[in-house]
């Protein structure tokens, strides 16, 4: 095993300043249209709850347009900024957003309407509402769809270096191109590494976090 893995350390030693690089472009392709699909899926999916007649057909856009692939949409893009960053962020974000979108109707569907009466009886304002009851409750539900939408990001920001986007996707394609299998891992092993890291920090579990939420309101 340490054998294996020694022409791979190896070769990042030699290219620390490009695996370095590569690093910090996959961080930024993962978030920027993380934070872009936040500020638009968020809002979108509290709307969709608010408008259920509008919510209904934005859900099943949004659901049909789901099924295309990454590599698809990333493609599709090309013709808007050609191949550049500005494509890669702009498709990355499009992918991001149905997942954060869908959770957060989810999340604030999923409300038990008696507590929400409780609240309005207690003479809470909308915004009380929202912020001390409605969004402590639905939050988990909507941290899951930013941990899909994390996870995807990192797996499509791979694709990204095939227009031009670099990242450590860039690294795999060279090692496609180069028949080196060492290559290839210099940018694979730190992508699983990540996706694993992403796991940790957003994969905590929901039930326990609701109940807390309830706990805090009833009290």
């Amino acid at each position: 095993m340490l054998q294996q893995l020694q022409p791979i350390v190896q070769y990042a030693l030699q290219h620390t300043n490009a695996v370095s690089q590569g690093v910090q472009q996959h961080l930024y392709l993962v978030a920027i249209p993380v934070l872009l699909g936040i500020c638009i899926g968020f809002p979108l999916g509290i709307s969709a709850v608010r408008w259920p007649q509008w919510g209904s057909v934005a859900l099943s856009l949004v659901n049909t347009f789901r099924v295309i692939p990454s590599i698809a949409v990333l493609f599709l893009t090309i013709p808007l900024w050609g191949l550049s960053d500005g494509t890669a962020l702009f498709a990355l974000t499009i992918l991001v957003c149905p997942p954060i979108l869908l959770n957060t109707h989810a999340g604030f569907q999923s409300l038990d309407p008696a507590i929400l009466e409780v609240a309005q009886g207690l003479g809470m304002s909308s915004w009380q509402q929202f912020w001390r009851v409605e969004f402590p409750l639905a939050f988990p539900i909507v941290r899951a769809g930013i941990k899909t939408a994390v996870l995807e990001a990192i797996a499509s920001a791979t694709l990204a270096a095939f227009i031009g986007g670099g990242g450590l996707g860039q690294f795999i394609v060279l090692g496609f191109a180069t028949y080196d299998f060492n290559i290839l891992l210099v940018g694979a092993i730190p992508i699983a590494v990540l996706a694993i890291l992403a796991e940790m920090l957003l994969g905590q579990t929901s039930i326990r976090d609701t109940g807390d939420s309830t706990a805090k309101f009833k009290r």
